[in-house]
């Protein structure tokens, strides 16, 4: 018998309900009260009658992970929650799975002695389906955290295959008929590490501060997070799952074989399927646990108190190949093997104890599992995309969009050539009609991807052909046919309107019904404001572009420069839609300030940044000030952002990191690893169109910039480093072997690829551009490190060789330093932090047309002054002009 101190962590009490909860559909019994659960780190809430968790709040906090106040909606048979399980089973020898579910037939369960430290206990078999497998679901109390386990035995007589195992992970993500302010208060949003035994879900508050709640395999149980599957369930009012307010839920899965052999035998998954066979008799637990987290920074420090190892990469998880990578193991037990999938895809080198350099095969190309495995027993799984050297992947894409994806067709109704397109890699043509005329309008994010790369290519890494071609679809296409002579940007330039376009045949495949087959008046608005962000990238592309190489362009430098001016004034006039919001990419309004001031065009500045303030000063004015097209959305940060910053609205600044730290989590997989959450976007940019999370949208890219501004302005935060450099690697992940750029890749199981089109993938190519570079900084746990860079030291003294896609931009954290330039590759710098000093080797960028001088750029994040010296070099644009010879250049910098 317990004792009353053991029995005072319960308080199990019939709820009085005082009509808040519907008995109408409630299949879990939420009339007859619920268990209330007070442990030392959370206080928590299981309906009596089927035993599933029904809130979460971490001790102290009245905020709840799970979403209570919608239970009365969410009580219906085939609606999951903690406490569910899934499986599929067979008689050893059948090939036929037979499934099970906990959540489709509920009955009430049947109440079971509890143990010690047991909250509650049931035997499930009321609500599953009758069969060999005895199932006893017990609530735990695991040292103040709280714990699931189930306990499976096999009643038959023959011995039974588990080929599927699932725990149905539900948390308050439901944004459905809920103001912004509402979604802060109540919402927060998890994100799967799926390692194995390593395995975890992180969830976040929406807002990015307070506790967070880690959930981890159950020690004593084999839980590994082997998949994450995704769940259906109806799409009904008022919570509509499966929507753009509503992603839906997932499954933590520990068997996984029954799928890999059905569903997902196309995929290739994540870890190797398995599956357990249980004799007569035999029994298997399994389970997770609960724990929370002091705050978004500390999931780590969570983990570790579970027992659960923990792998920290530099620069992340996704590497080229001319990149070693570093591996940090943090584990409880010593390491007894690390193996790598495919073999011989990277050299594991062991530096000491629990830290490793990856070293990549020059043949290495995508996805590569490293698995560790531990002389406890546990076994982790590392997940790293391999891309080519990053300058090469950039050059395959400039080169495949010039060519494959360049339309040139002058009998074209709707003018779009000669332009860069939306292009289908799968069926290895351009995209010239979709149902969405954007897609094939070249405007909206779904239809202006490839042209918007390919543009801001150029500023990284030039070529004279691709500029060429470019520059007339700029002076033909976007000028005069997008854009009109006062400025207005259309919707689309395409259009389903037979009568209009006489002779021009519309795919009779296509479905043309829908709203979103726009015609002509409606693809012609100039009324969203997005869209001129793909204009003003375009222009702004071409101004940097003609400052290094006039002979390359058609018009003077300072036509693209005032260009790209008049289009961000032209957005910001009442007759434009979501001009009041923050805008994917917008940081090149930012860059656009920038550089008219560089370039004394003071008048064109002075306009630009008054109505930039008058945006900003709204903003700060708001609660919560990231609105949208959609309902929740992870776009509008990185204006906020930028503008707050920029006029010195320390909290809206400060307010905004952490919105951006709540949806982009740092795991060990690439896939998730600085992915900023976007479920939707698949519909309207997509080619395989659904509600479903993509892995490395353009959301990664263009948040990444809101991080890595963060982090140098405050070097001694590595976290946001960590998850703002993997977010500005994204976009190289999503280049192909032949140079095709996709959209995003497919996260569910069944699916597991990169879509079939280019879609909105320039956005995030925006973020890469503008904020990608080769960071150092000085960690206490890892030392000094190099992001997108080889480092060797040599006393005092720290070289780096970068090898970032840019090559133009470095960052020294011990110095608080940025230094950029305009044209050229930063080859190799050298820094002595005792001394203040820095040596950077500029050279030709190759194989690009050769420049005859650069612009070199220092920025203190500190408040240190800088000098710059270099053979010849002569103020100009607000830095120094640099003399480029055919050689390398050094360019010397010291604290004045």
């Amino acid at each position: 018998m317990r004792s009353l101190l053991q029995l005072g962590k319960i308080a199990a009490l019939l709820a009085s309900l005082g009509g808040t909860v519907l008995a109408q559909n409630d299949t879990l019994g939420l009339g007859n009260g619920f268990i209330d659960v007070d442990i030392g780190n959370f206080k928590a809430r299981i309906a009596r009658d089927a035993q599933v968790l029904t809130s979460l709040s971490p001790a102290g906090d009245s905020f709840d992970f799970l979403p209570s106040d919608l239970l009365d909606v969410r009580a219906r048979n085939g609606q999951y929650h903690w406490g569910d399980i899934t499986f599929r089973y067979r008689k050893e020898k059948d090939t036929e799975w037979i499934d099970g579910d906990s959540s489709q037939k509920r009955q009430p369960v049947k109440k079971t002695t509890a143990g010690k430290d047991v909250l509650a206990a049931s035997d499930m078999s009321p609500t599953l389906p009758t069969g060999p497998l005895s199932i006893v679901r017990e609530w735990l109390d695991v040292s103040g955290d709280l714990g699931l386990q189930f306990t499976i035995k096999n009643t038959g007589k023959d011995s039974i295959e588990i080929g599927s195992l699932g725990f149905p992970a539900e948390f308050n993500s439901i944004f459905s008929n809920r103001k912004a302010t509402e979604m802060q208060a109540h919402c927060s949003l998890s994100d799967p590490y799926i390692g194995m035994d390593a395995g975890q879900i992180r969830v976040a508050p929406v807002k990015g501060t307070g506790k967070g709640l880690v959930v981890t395999p159950l020690t004593g149980t084999s839980s590994p997070l082997e998949a994450y599957r995704n769940l259906v369930e109806a799409n009904i009012e008022p919570t509509h799952y499966g929507s753009q307010t509503f992603e839906g839920f997932y499954e933590w899965q520990v068997l996984t074989k029954a799928w890999a052999e059905t569903k997902w035998k196309s995929q290739e998954p994540w870890n190797p399927p398995s599956s357990k066979i249980l004799k007569a008799g035999q029994s298997l637990k399994v389970g997770v646990r609960f724990t929370v987290s002091d705050s978004i920074r500390d999931f780590d420090k969570a983990v570790r108190k579970t027992g659960t190892p923990v792998a920290v990469g530099v620069p992340g998880f996704i590497i080229a190949q001319d990149l070693p990578a570093q591996l940090v193991l943090q584990s409880d037990s010593d390491v007894s093997s690390v193996t790598v999938s495919p073999n011989g895809a990277l050299q594991v080198k062991e530096d000491s104890k629990g830290r490793y350099t990856l070293t990549p095969a020059s043949s290495t190309w995508g996805r590569v599992r490293v698995t560790i495995k531990y002389k406890d027993g546990k076994t982790q799984t590392v997940h790293y995309f391999i891309t080519k050297p990053t300058t090469e992947a950039l050059s395959d894409m400039g080169s495949f969009l010039t060519t494959k994806a360049w339309f040139n067709d002058s009998s074209d109704p709707f003018k779009r050539s000669p332009s860069v397109m939306t292009y289908d890699y799968e069926k290895g043509a351009i995209v010239d009609q979709d149902a969405r005329a954007w897609v094939a309008g070249l405007s909206d994010e779904g239809g202006t991807g490839a042209y918007v790369a390919a543009l801001m290519k150029q500023v990284v890494q030039p070529n004279a052909e691709e500029i060429a071609k470019l520059d007339d679809f700029v002076q033909t296409v976007i000028w005069g046919q997008i854009q009109n002579k006062e400025h207005g940007v259309k919707k689309s330039i395409f259009f389903y309107e037979p009568s209009s376009v006489s002779g021009y045949s519309y795919s009779k495949d296509i479905d043309w019904t829908s709203w979103t087959s726009w015609n002509k008046e409606t693809a012609s608005a100039v009324d969203r404001a997005y869209n001129y962000v793909h204009v003003t990238a375009a222009y702004w592309s071409l101004y940097r572009v003609a400052r290094a190489y006039p002979d390359l362009v058609s018009k003077n430098w300072d036509w693209y420069l005032t260009q790209a001016q008049k289009t961000v004034i032209r957005m910001t006039k009442s007759d434009i839609w979501y001009g009041d919001v923050g805008l994917m990419g917008e940081t090149v309004f930012g860059e656009l300030l920038v550089d008219l001031k560089r370039e004394a065009k003071d008048a064109l500045a002075k306009a630009l940044e008054d109505a930039m303030h008058t945006r900003a000063k709204l903003w700060d004015s708001q609660e919560i000030p990231y609105g949208s097209e959609m309902a929740w959305d992870s776009t509008g940060q990185e204006g906020v952002y930028y503008w707050t910053r920029h006029f010195g609205m320390t909290d809206s600044e400060h307010k905004t990191i952490n919105s951006v730290l709540g949806y982009m989590p740092n795991v060990p997989h690439w896939g998730w690893n600085g992915n900023a959450r976007r479920y939707w976007d698949f519909i309207y940019g997509g080619k395989l169109r659904r509600i479903e999370r993509q892995i490395h949208h353009y959301g990664s890219g263009l948040n990444s910039q809101v991080l890595l501004s963060a982090f140098r302005d405050d070097p001694s935060d590595t976290y946001l480093l960590r998850v703002g450099y993997a977010g500005s690697s994204a976009p190289i992940s999503n280049i192909n072997q032949d140079g095709f750029p996709s959209a995003a890749f497919h996260s569910w199981p069944d699916t597991l690829k990169w879509d079939g089109i280019t879609g909105d993938y320039g956005g995030g190519f925006i973020g890469t551009a503008l904020n990608s570079g080769t960071y150092v900084v000085d960690d206490k746990d890892l030392g000094v490190v190099a992001f997108g860079g080889i480092l060797s030291k040599s006393g005092d003294n720290v070289t780096v060789k970068p090898k970032d896609a840019v090559r133009q931009r470095i960052f020294i954290g011990p110095l608080k330093v940025l230094i950029t330039v305009d044209v050229g590759s930063i080859d190799e710098f050298t820094y002595n932090a005792a001394k203040g000093t820095v040596e950077v080797t500029l050279t030709q960028t190759k194989g690009a047309p050769k420049a005859s001088k650069a612009a070199v750029w220092v920025e203190s994040t500190g408040s240190d002054k800088w000098q710059v010296k270099a053979t010849g070099a002569t103020s100009g644009r607000g830095g120094q002009i640099v003399p480029l010879g055919s050689g390398s250049v050094s360019v010397s910098f010291s604290k004045a």
